[in-house]
């Protein structure tokens, strides 16, 4: 139902924003001046971005009941103040053109895939004699870390979830247990593989070898995973010891039922694989399914991906037996609350986007300029946390494209002679996701999925508290020796 209503949503924004876009490069209005200028902006273009942030930040702390209830309400109030202030200064036709661009191009494919691992994810029961203790507990990390290059760190991430959960029922202070999980099963896991998270797709889509990611970030992902697992160990023990639990595995057991959705998971990563092949070349005019302003808002690939994901989510909302989504806690609400938080984001961070591509000539100079020492080469240590701290916060895809051409956006260069800056700007982008709870999506979902458990997770201030203390230094340490 919730997924029908959804569906018609998105035919109802259709039909809002028509008129002047059409299909296979239909109605071309290139002569039109429709891109922000990132270099002639204020910085106060940012401020409804940093409302909704700090309205997710503290809205929850001082009264999470009103939050709880009203936070589509308040998501809906920065974007709608947003998109009027927008019109009234640039026009009609540029706030057309960015709702396309942003809710077509990025949003709609960004929401859909969410959807679809959420859904068929949520129809898999895990179930068995699994106690939560500590050697469990790593091994779960230990195995999505592995997972999240291959399936995605949000299918991943929604497929082991519930089974931590669970197996932890009984544990007191677990609070720890899920905050590790957002760092490595949500994130540093989805360095090895363009499937693993949407920055390294970009990557791919601009003409980085499949593999490359596998050959050069498997030694940073081990670097980095191994000491938060080792860490993540030791803190458990310690906590399972002091609330002095008798759990124990000696009649371990695991169980699987709804196994056809791992069927439908597999068909996911084909789709995502088919629609990036499909794309991968948006200079030629024939692959657009949808233009505007002379631009490509939705290849073919794109649509065939749209189009199939959701048929997958509704085959298993169809063919899955309804004990087991009752079993697993099944609910929309983690979806809702990223789709109407992340509505908002998107179109908001918009200005400071186009700062970012401004370079040199931007407000943002002085952060840009970091990045090249006086002879003009790259300083690849800057590019790495540059690159992870505005992916902390900004959506960490569009942000590693920009570093991407910021360097120079050549992918045989990058590479090979650049491969130091590729390097720094892709280990940037995924494992600072982990940073704060809008870093990546999953984070968000795995967040709501444990306060739906009565899981007490921390603040949006509280997580990065545990993100400054755990990641920062071991990736302080591995920009060092790495960069």
């Amino acid at each position: 139902m919730q997924l029908n209503k959804f569906i018609l949503s998105l035919c109802f924004f259709g039909i809002l924003i028509s008129g002047d876009y059409g299909t296979s490069g239909i109605a071309n209005h290139a002569d039109q001046h429709l891109h922000i200028d990132g270099s002639t902006i204020s910085l106060l273009w940012i401020i409804p971005f940093i409302g909704i942030l700090l309205s997710i930040a503290i809205f929850p702390i001082i009264n999470p009941s009103y939050w709880h209830h009203n936070y589509g309400k308040i998501s809906a109030f920065w974007g709608i103040s947003f998109l009027l202030f927008f019109m009234i200064y640039f026009g009609v036709s540029p706030l057309k053109f960015y709702l396309v661009e942003v809710y077509l191009k990025e949003f709609l494919p960004f929401i859909v895939i969410l959807i679809a691992l959420f859904t068929i994810s949520g129809g898999v029961l895990i179930s068995g004699n699994m106690q939560g203790t500590p050697l469990l507990n790593t091994s779960i990390l230990l195995i999505g870390t592995i997972l999240a290059s291959w399936m995605g760190t949000t299918g991943a991430s929604m497929l082991l979830i519930r089974p931590l959960i669970k197996s932890n029922k009984d544990r007191k202070n677990k609070v720890h247990i899920f905050v590790f999980f957002i760092f490595l099963v949500s994130n540093i896991g989805g360095a090895l593989t363009p499937l693993g998270d949407p920055p390294l797709f970009l990557g791919f889509l601009k003409g980085i070898n499949f593999f490359w990611t596998t050959t050069n970030l498997l030694l940073p992902m081990i670097f980095v995973s191994i000491p938060l697992l080792i860490i993540f160990y030791i803190f458990d023990y310690y906590v399972y010891k002091k609330e002095s639990l008798n759990l124990n595995n000696s009649d371990f057991s695991i169980k699987i039922d709804g196994k056809f959705n791992l069927i439908l998971i597999l068909f996911v990563i084909l789709t995502v694989v088919i629609s990036g092949v499909w794309k991968s070349d948006i200079s030629d005019k024939s692959n657009w399914f949808v233009e505007y302003g002379g631009e490509c808002m939705m290849t073919y690939g794109t649509f065939f991906q749209v189009t199939s994901l959701l048929l997958l989510s509704i085959i298993s909302l169809k063919f899955t037996p309804s004990y087991i989504r009752t079993e697993n806690d099944f609910t929309w609400e983690p979806v809702k609350e990223v789709f109407k938080l992340f509505a908002t984001i998107f179109i908001t961070m918009v200005p400071a986007i186009a700062m970012l591509k401004a370079g040199l000539n931007g407000p943002l100079q002085p952060i840009i300029s970091l990045l090249t020492n006086s002879d003009g080469n790259n300083i690849n240590i800057m590019y790495f946390w540059i690159t992870g701290g505005l992916s902390s916060f900004l959506d960490n895809a569009p942000t590693y494209l920009v570093f991407f051409n910021t360097a120079g956006g050549d992918p045989i260069y990058l590479m090979n002679q650049g491969r130091e800056t590729l390097l720094a700007i892709s280990a940037g982008a995924v494992f600072m996701g982990a940073m704060s709870y809008i870093g990546n999506a999953p984070n968000f979902m795995v967040k709501s999925i444990a306060e739906e458990n009565k899981i007490d997770m921390p603040s949006f201030f509280g997580y990065m508290l545990w993100s400054l203390i755990f990641i920062v230094p071991v990736l302080l340490i591995f920009s060092i020796i790495f960069f």
